[in-house]
């Protein structure tokens, strides 16, 4: 069964040549990107679909979000907004509603979550754990999270619980929950800041999940200057994120990881990316993560919702690209590739066609996977232009509209 999708104002492809396509049309076969090109020269399909002079995009790859969770945080945000600091410990309180809650009601809430993700446009997500903070509840969350997101990033050093010693308790999340989860998990992450992990603790819970075939992320340089960006270079990290309070060392240092990669073609060797969370900052009033300085350093860069009950309490990817233009100085070009083509390079999808049986996601290219997000704009400009309106028309999700 294949779609023509015509009448497109403005396709941004956010492919390897940054092309922009006008009066453009697309064709999905099964999962799959068939073809693009111009609307006069469109092949016949089985099906077609009139836009309308809309903008389509590739849809939004989401590579941070915790949404596996019960509880509410509420009384926490209004204390921050009345000037009491954020820190580390409120995840307490989530993990204690997250582990009374039943198997049933904690997948119905995160599919709850993802769908209000994808009706916003976005198609491909990342979860994580770390709300369950032990072998039990972490394995249950990893569990579930597998079968409602792409793809799962084990948390266990989220936070040391109350009471427990912080090196135990980072020796049960380098062994048996490590153990538990791992047939559950692609990623393992660790929050590598004051009042979570230390740089030795971090150190050993990523070689621990590096040597169980897992691939590296880390929370880092959020709540101040620290030791999570040079951790995850030195470990070759597929993203840091947060990345808040950077210095000049930080920054050549992500810049470094990037020399042997090929932006033109998308080979070589890949670094990490850095990964901006603006809806978080905004939430806990740190500063704005130094996207355009990192941009012009060479760093790739990624933007995603963060989305968790605590400090980031939304999965509006359109939210995060509008602050991105409007208050971290990206044009709407950056910011939107940040978003889709940069979330898919931290999680190693930016690569894939039909040859080898996987498919890229974050752009508009034959062969890649079909996820399309169709905006009620002629151009992809009003993102930012009519920030917090719904912009979004139509979505295609590995090649079925769900929208």
């Amino acid at each position: 069964m294949s779609t023509l999708i015509t009448n497109i104002a403005e396709l941004m492809t956010q492919d390897l040549e940054h092309r922009v396509l006008k009066d453009a049309a697309v064709v999905i076969e099964g999962e799959r990107i068939s073809w693009i090109g111009a609307a006069a020269s469109a092949p016949a399909a089985d099906d077609a679909v009139d836009v309308g002079g809309r903008a389509v995009l590739p849809g939004w790859v989401d590579s941070h979000t915790h949404l596996l969770f019960a509880g509410d945080r509420t009384a926490e945000f209004e204390a921050r907004m009345a000037g009491e600091a954020y820190a580390a410990g409120g995840i307490a309180v989530t993990v204690d509603a997250t582990r009374a809650t039943s198997d049933f009601d904690l997948t119905r809430l995160a599919l709850g979550r993802v769908d209000e993700a994808v009706s916003q446009g976005t198609t491909y997500v990342e979860t994580k754990t770390g709300y369950g903070l032990d072998v039990e509840h972490e394995t249950r969350s990893a569990r579930i999270a597998s079968t409602v997101a792409d793809q799962v990033t084990f948390l266990g050093a989220h936070l040391v619980p109350a009471g427990q010693d912080p090196e135990e308790y980072t020796d049960l999340v380098c062994g048996p929950m490590l153990a538990a989860v791992r047939p559950f998990v692609q990623w393992a992450d660790v929050f590598c800041e004051e009042g979570a992990f230390t740089a030795e603790q971090s150190r050993r819970v990523l070689l621990a999940c590096r040597d169980a075939g897992l691939g590296l992320r880390v929370h880092g340089n959020q709540l101040g200057e620290g030791p999570g960006v040079q951790l995850a270079v030195e470990l070759e990290a597929a993203s840091v994120d947060h990345v808040n309070y950077l210095n000049a060392g930080d920054i050549d240092a992500l810049a470094g990881t990037w020399t042997g990669w090929n932006a033109a073609t998308g080979s070589g060797s890949r670094g990490t990316v850095a990964t901006c969370l603006p809806a978080c900052d905004l939430s806990t009033r740190q500063p704005l993560a130094p996207a355009r300085a990192l941009l012009d350093a060479g760093v790739q860069v990624a933007l995603a919702s963060n989305c968790n009950p605590g400090t980031s309490y939304t999965s509006s990817m359109a939210f995060c690209v509008a602050t991105a233009v409007l208050q971290m100085r990206l044009s709407v070009q950056e910011a939107v590739r940040a978003a889709t083509y940069g979330g898919a390079l931290a999680l190693h999808k930016d690569k894939g066609n039909d040859a080898d049986g996987e498919r890229a996601v974050g752009s508009v290219a034959v062969g890649h996977r079909a996820d399309l997000h169709v905006l009620n704009a002629p151009s992809a400009t009003h993102l930012a232009y009519r920030p917090g309106m719904p912009l979004t028309y139509a979505v295609w999700r590995a090649g079925k509209q769900t929208r």
